[in-house]
């Protein structure tokens, strides 16, 4: 793709970035989950169910037509949308599929960069001899088919010298119905200036809807708007910051920094429920379910955690929290469980009020077998907090069924009682 304006300069070093978007990533996972419900409905919108009071995560191509976006809450999806078959995230398999389209990635590139669970760049440089100095664009189409033909999953990719203009170049690529899009588009170097006068201001990141109106009351409603002040005018209409952030930014000016994701620091879940509860049975039978799938996701991933952490929204939209830090990190659903409920109850005396939110979290995050660590700790003066070798066998198997039938496939009665039920059963 080539364009006519003249500035900037092509650079003999310019950098080859791609941006990795897997396309409609939770409604396609979804519908691999259940191909014979959301796989066959045209109008999906994933993030909650109907009557519930969560936000939409993704919606297919098809609902968007309709005005369904991101973060809207699913009541409103619905009302615009009311046929669209409504179904929750799927978030262990979305995790799942994550990853392998990552490990395929990291076979292409020397340096992989996660920005999000549906987006990683990429930074080529320097491989042009390894790839025989096939365009930037070739190798994109060979990335983009060795992730379908490995995961399933269809990418689009777009190309530029910074992480700025491959992350525009990419909506420029997804093959949405009627926009014309092959799945790849690159900007070659120096065709940075043409491309942004293509680009509407509101979809450079960073443009929010506040900065956005703040702009359009200057007059400025586009990218060549903005482009025919010098950058004196723009500091005495915006200020000296953020006037030279939008100068570069008009002319396709961004950063060229591609870092391997650090270390995650956290791992949580959370629900907001489809009405407020007061229930306290009620609600830690969510916190059993939220535990479990936090657990299991922090296994998946390899982690083991020390501090635990329980999140409340009361009905009035207050937000509370406690936490606890172990002595040593652990895996089982057991240890967590005991100490979220601590956690929760802590907060419910508190403060007695309706829930309308429950979080569970945990951090302190290590990787590596804990096995050597937890021997140190097995004589804690709190037993209910300490991970045991039959903690852990019971784990393991748990986590290989549920790997082989599917996450439903087994959940222990021992999970749903507290301290109080274990003590009136003669549990230690």
């Amino acid at each position: 793709m080539t364009f006519s304006a003249p500035l900037p300069a092509p650079s003999p070093t310019a950098r080859r970035i791609l941006l990795v978007d897997a396309d409609a990533f939770f409604v396609a996972v979804a519908r691999m989950v259940d191909p014979q419900g959301a796989g066959k409905a045209t109008l999906l919108i994933v993030g909650g169910v109907p009557g519930g009071r969560g936000v939409v995560c993704s919606a297919s191509y098809e609902a968007r037509e309709f005005g369904v976006r991101s973060a809207m809450p699913i009541a409103r999806a619905l009302r615009l949308c009311p046929t669209a078959m409504c179904v929750p995230v799927p978030r262990g398999v979305c995790g799942r599929k994550s990853r392998e389209v990552s490990a395929v990635l990291s076979r292409f590139a020397p340096v992989v960069q996660a920005a999000s669970i549906d987006e990683w760049y990429l930074d080529l440089s320097g491989t042009e001899a390894l790839y025989r100095d096939q365009s930037l664009a070739d190798v994109a189409h060979r990335i983009r088919e060795a992730v379908h033909n490995e995961t399933g999953l269809i990418v689009s990719l777009g190309g530029g010298a910074n992480k700025l203009i491959a992350k525009l170049a990419v909506e420029f690529a997804k093959p949405k119905p009627g926009s014309g899009g092959t799945g790849v588009f690159v900007v070659a170097p120096g065709d940075e200036g043409a491309f942004m006068q293509r680009v509407s201001l509101a979809d450079i990141p960073m443009i929010g809807p506040h900065f956005r109106t703040r702009l359009e009351s200057l007059g400025l409603r586009t990218v060549p708007d903005v482009l025919r002040l010098d950058l004196q005018s723009l500091e005495r209409m915006l200020g000296e910051r953020a006037a030279r952030w939008l100068h570069d930014r008009v002319r396709g000016v961004g950063s060229t920094e591609v870092e391997a994701r650090q270390a995650r620091k956290s791992v949580s879940h959370e629900e907001t429920f489809h009405t407020d509860i007061s229930d306290d049975s009620v609600i830690e039978r969510e916190l059993v379910r939220l535990v479990t799938r936090v657990a299991s996701d922090l296994r998946a991933k390899g982690l083991s955690a020390r501090t635990i952490n329980v999140k409340l929204k009361d009905a009035d939209f207050r937000i509370r929290r406690a936490s606890r830090t172990l002595d040593s990190h652990i895996v089982a659903d057991r240890v967590i469980l005991t100490v979220a409920h601590d956690l929760l109850r802590k907060l419910r005396r508190a403060r007695r009020t309706p829930a309308r939110l429950l979080g569970v979290g945990l951090s302190g995050l290590d990787e590596g077998d804990i096995a050597t660590q937890l021997s140190l700790f097995e004589a804690s003066r709190t037993p209910d907090a300490t991970e045991t070798a039959k903690d852990r066998a019971l784990t393991n198997a748990v986590d290989s069924l549920r790997a082989k039938f599917g996450a439903a496939a087994i959940a222990s009665g021992r999970l749903a009682e507290g301290p109080r039920e274990r003590r009136r059963r003669g549990r230690t």
